[in-house]
C-alpha cells in the first residue's frame, strides 16, 4: 500500500515540472517539421505532433496547468527557436480539447490513457517547415530493444531553472515491458505504454509531455511520465503512451 501511494505520488510529481530534454543534442532546424509547442500565455508547456492540418496529438494531462484558461493554450508549428518570431512559425489557438475518457477516470490520474487530441481553430499551412506526421496503424508493434529518439524544448541540464529557446534531441534505449511493470507496478500497461531508460546523462525531463517518440524511423509513443527525483535516474524507466493501441480511437474524433 506505501509502495502504491508513493508511486502515485512520483506519477503526479513528474508530470507537473518545466520541460526539457536532458543530455541532448541540438536537433537539426526543422528536421521534425511534425512537432508541436503547446503553449500557454505565450510559455511552453508540453510538446505534441501534428497529424491532420487541424489536429494535434499530445498528452491529456497537458491541460492540468492551463485548467480555467483554456482559450490561452495555443499550438505553434514550424519552429526551432520558440522565443524568436521565426518566419516559418504558424501559431494557432485550440477550438476543442479531446481528452481520451479512459484518462478522466479516477481524477485524471489513469495515465495508461494520458493521450489527448487538440483541434485547432484554423488548419495548418502544410509546407517544408510544417507537415504532418503519419500515424502507426493498430498492427504495427513496438520493439522490445533497440533505441529510439525524442525531441523537445526546456532545460538541458538538471541544475538550470531556464528552458532552452531551441529544440533538442536524444537518443535514449527501450526497457522491455517486465522490468517496466516491476518498477511502476499497476500504473503500466503493456498494452497501451511502453518505456525508456536513462544511462544516468541523457533522458527527456519532467513536464516535457506530449512529445512523439520515435523507433525506428516510426511515430510509436507520447512522452507521459518519469522519474519523481531527477531525471536521468537509471532506475525508474521513462513511460509513453503506445500510439497504436489508441489508433481507432484517434481515426473517431479526427
Amino acid at each position: 500500500m506505501i509502495l502504491r501511494i508513493f508511486l502515485l505520488f512520483c506519477i503526479s510529481f513528474a508530470v507537473g515540472m518545466e520541460s526539457g530534454i536532458i543530455g541532448g543534442n541540438e536537433a537539426k532546424p526543422h528536421s521534425r517539421p511534425y512537432l508541436a509547442s503547446l503553449q500557454h500565455n505565450g510559455h511552453h508547456t508540453c510538446g505534441g505532433m501534428l497529424i491532420k492540418e487541424n489536429y494535434v496529438l499530445t498528452a491529456a494531462h497537458c491541460l492540468k496547468d492551463v485548467s480555467g484558461e483554456k482559450k490561452h493554450l495555443e499550438v505553434v508549428l514550424g519552429a526551432h527557436n520558440i522565443d524568436q518570431k521565426e518566419r516559418s512559425q504558424q501559431r494557432i489557438q485550440v477550438m476543442k480539447y479531446i481528452p481520451h475518457p479512459g484518462f478522466e477516470q479516477n481524477n485524471n490520474k489513469n495515465f495508461n490513457y494520458d493521450i489527448m487530441l487538440l483541434k485547432l481553430k484554423t488548419k495548418a499551412k502544410l509546407n517544408k517547415f510544417v507537415k504532418v506526421v503519419t500515424l502507426p496503424n493498430k498492427y504495427v508493434k513496438t520493439p522490445s530493444h533497440g533505441n529510439c529518439s525524442i525531441a523537445g524544448w526546456g532545460k538541458i541540464n538538471t541544475n538550470s531553472e531556464q528552458p532552452s529557446s531551441i529544440l533538442y534531441e536524444v537518443t535514449l534505449e527501450i526497457k522491455s515491458n517486465e522490468e517496466c511493470e516491476t518498477i511502476w507496478q499497476m500504473y503500466f500497461d503493456s498494452a497501451k505504454q511502453m518505456c525508456t531508460v536513462s544511462n544516468g546523462r541523457e533522458a527527456f525531463c519532467q513536464g516535457d509531455s506530449g512529445s512523439p517518440l520515435i523507433c525506428e524511423s516510426k511515430l510509436l509513443g507520447i512522452a507521459s511520465y518519469t522519474s519523481p527525483d531527477y531525471c536521468t535516474n537509471t532506475l525508474y524507466p521513462e513511460v509513453y503512451v503506445k500510439i497504436p493501441a489508441f489508433f481507432r480511437w484517434i481515426k473517431k474524433h479526427t
